[in-house]
Parts: structure tokens; C-alpha cells; sequence
């Protein structure tokens, strides 16, 4: 029998698809390298996000094609990840590949929480992270990630941000009293705004996420006017009120041309740790339903757990990742794949979209 080939093992990976970016893996540059033994092959395969949520159909499809190659007896997969950028080059945040805003129609729905658990989440998958507090009315992720009463260190014009568990962090917490009320109109938030993004040392990340104020008002603006963003996620509950508002967030963000990935569900249930009864406090399927309307991505529920609750007022938020039970972690990591994946979409079609030349 005839040698197995690298040329046969890539012409049957040319047949495999990113079941999310709709391309095969060869197009895609993920297969880094194929190995070769006798009836044995390896296939390195590099994900465009660390937190795949379909690493395993990749895993089984690719072994199933490379089988079909005469000679080949076992497959097996080398992973990696490297995050790809959905950013035009810029001189602003050059090193942040993707820029992530995470927003609510009203206050009270957990957005706070929702951007911590995408944070943490990411970053435990392997990513590097960064964590923009721009809520400057209710700055809250002080507290959440265990950093309150923090003071950033200054390098020359350029504000270090603090670390919470490998996350780089800054808020305007940082820099106020801890009761002092922020009454300041549209152009102030704009100046810190801007302040965050061209005088804070994000240095290289794979996701800035940014947790902005509920409502549609002067944040997502200066965001979207300011820097390039890979697009918005929206958190709500699932009664009607809380749902209104999410679709006037979601229809904002459309006309501020910024790409809608996802809507999630948080306090979507209560899942009794006793006898796992489950009570749908706030109703239950609204944001789905929502996000099925209005032709967007649902990224998932979070159930209402308190575990969710008492780590983040205690400021750990990788406990709930460790420590909750089995179905609020699944739950939860579930949403961060989810949201990874989408990400990873939009980043290859802000890559391959079309751009004009206009021939003088």
C-alpha cells in the first residue's frame, strides 16, 4: 500500500468546515501542521477562538475525513487558538483584537454580572482579557471582581489598569469616593470615556469587554463614534418590560452600524438546590423568542443562583466557575462559548467584508 501523503490528508481537510465560519479549516489557516507516521496522522489544528464552543464536531469531522484517506488507520488532534481580530489597523487600542459592549435596555437585568462572567470566562479559556468599566453612574466592577478601593499606577501620561485574576481592569471607581454620586452631564462622560480608551495601557488583549450604563444614551455613542467595536451584547430578564427595553437597545446599536451578537437571558430560572424543582420567577423564553424576531443570536440563560449573587458581592468571581453547582457552571460557560463563537464570526466578516476603491 502506497504511503499516506500530506496532499491527500489536505485535500480531504479542504472538505471540512468550521461548522460556525462556514469555511474549510484549509481556507481558514487553522491546519498549522499534519504528522505523519506510517498509518498514523496528527493534524494541528488552531481555533479562532480558545473557547470553541464546536471544538468537538471540528474534532470528530476532521477525524472522519482524514480516515476516508487510504492507508490512515488513526487521527489524532493538536490544539491551539489564536484569536483572530476584527479590528482595522488603528492607532487607538492597537492591541485590542476585539472590542465587546456589553449593554441593557434597563438597569437591573445583571448586565454587570453578565460582562464579569464573559470576562472571567474568556480569560479562563485561555484568552487575554480586558475589563472597561464604563458605567460611570453605578460603577460596580470595583466590587464584582474584588479590586474596590484600588488605585491604578500612572506610567508617564498612561494609566496602568489593575489585574483581578489575570483580567486588566479599569473603572472610574477606581478614582472616586466610594458614595460619591456621579452628576455629570454628556459631555463629562464623554471626556472619561475617551480618557479610558487613548490614556489606559490595555496593552495586547483578545477581548475588551465593556460594561455600559443601561438605556441608549451618551456611552454607546462615544463608543461607537470613537473606536471600531466587534458589536454589542444585550443582557435582559424575561418578563415583557425588561424585554421592550432590550429591543430598543438592540434597534440603537443598529443605527449606530455596530453588529448585534447576541442576546442573553439572565435570572432566567430558579433551580431549587434541594430538590431541583425548577420556578420560572419572571416568566421564562422571552429573550429567545426576542432574539428570533429581531434576527439575532441567543447567546443563552443564566439561571438566578446564589451562588451567582454572594461571589460577586464577595468579589470572586471565579468562584462561580469553580465553586456553583454543576448546572449554573455549565449554564454559564455555555454563554461564554456561545458568545466566543459569535465573535469569531463577526471578526471574519469584518475581515472579508468588501471595501471600495475609488480610481482617480
Amino acid at each position: 500500500m502506497a504511503d499516506v501523503t500530506r496532499e491527500q490528508v489536505l485535500d480531504r481537510l479542504r472538505t471540512v468546515e468550521d461548522p460556525e465560519l462556514h469555511k474549510d479549516l484549509v481556507t481558514l489557516n487553522m491546519i498549522k501542521d499534519i504528522v505523519i507516521d506510517g498509518s498514523a496522522v496528527d493534524v494541528h489544528v488552531e481555533l479562532t477562538t480558545p473557547a470553541c464552543p464546536l471544538k468537538d464536531k471540528i474534532q470528530g469531522d476532521v477525524q472522519n475525513a482524514v480516515k476516508a484517506v487510504p492507508g490512515v488507520e488513526t487521527v489524532t488532534l493538536t490544539w491551539s487558538a489564536q484569536v483572530r481580530s476584527s479590528r482595522p489597523p488603528s492607532t487607538l487600542l492597537p492591541g485590542v483584537k476585539n472590542i465587546v459592549a456589553v449593554g441593557a435596555g434597563k438597569g437591573g437585568v445583571g448586565k454587570s454580572t453578565a460582562a464579569v462572567l464573559l470576562a472571567f470566562g474568556l480569560h479562563r479559556s485561555g484568552a487575554k482579557v480586558g475589563l472597561l468599566d464604563a458605567d460611570v453612574y453605578g460603577p460596580s466592577i470595583p466590587k464584582m471582581t474584588g479590586l474596590e478601593g484600588t488605585t491604578p499606577q500612572v506610567d508617564g501620561k498612561m494609566i496602568i489598569p489593575p489585574s483581578a485574576g489575570g483580567v486588566k481592569v479599569i473603572s472610574i471607581g477606581f478614582m472616586i469616593e466610594p458614595d460619591k454620586a456621579m452628576i455629570w452631564r454628556g459631555p463629562m462622560v464623554h471626556g472619561v470615556i475617551k480618557q479610558f480608551l487613548e490614556q489606559v495601557d490595555w496593552g495586547e488583549l483578545d477581548y475588551l469587554i465593556v460594561d455600559l450604563p443601561p438605556g441608549t444614551g451618551d456611552v454607546p455613542l462615544t463608543l461607537a463614534q470613537s473606536i471600531p467595536m466587534t458589536g454589542s451584547i444585550i443582557v435582559c430578564t424575561p418578563q415583557d418590560v425588561a424585554l421592550s427595553d432590550a429591543r430598543r437597545a438592540i434597534k440603537m446599536y443598529e443605527q449606530l452600524n455596530v453588529a448585534s451578537l447576541g442576546i442573553i437571558e439572565n435570572m432566567s430560572y430558579y433551580l431549587c438546590p434541594q430538590c431541583g424543582n425548577r420556578d420560572e420567577l419572571f416568566d421564562h423564553g422571552g429573550a429567545r423568542k426576542t432574539a428570533e424576531e429581531l434576527g439575532v443570536p441567543f447567546l443563552g440563560e443564566i439561571p438566578l443562583n446564589a451562588g451567582i449573587r454572594i461571589y460577586g458581592d464577595e468579589g470572586q468571581p471565579e468562584n462561580i466557575f469553580t465553586k456553583t453547582d454543576d448546572h449554573v457552571r455549565e449554564a454559564v460557560q455555555r454563554v461564554v462559548a456561545n458568545a466566543a463563537g459569535r465573535i469569531s464570526i463577526q471578526s471574519q466578516l469584518q475581515v472579508a467584508a468588501p471595501t471600495l476603491s475609488v480610481e482617480s
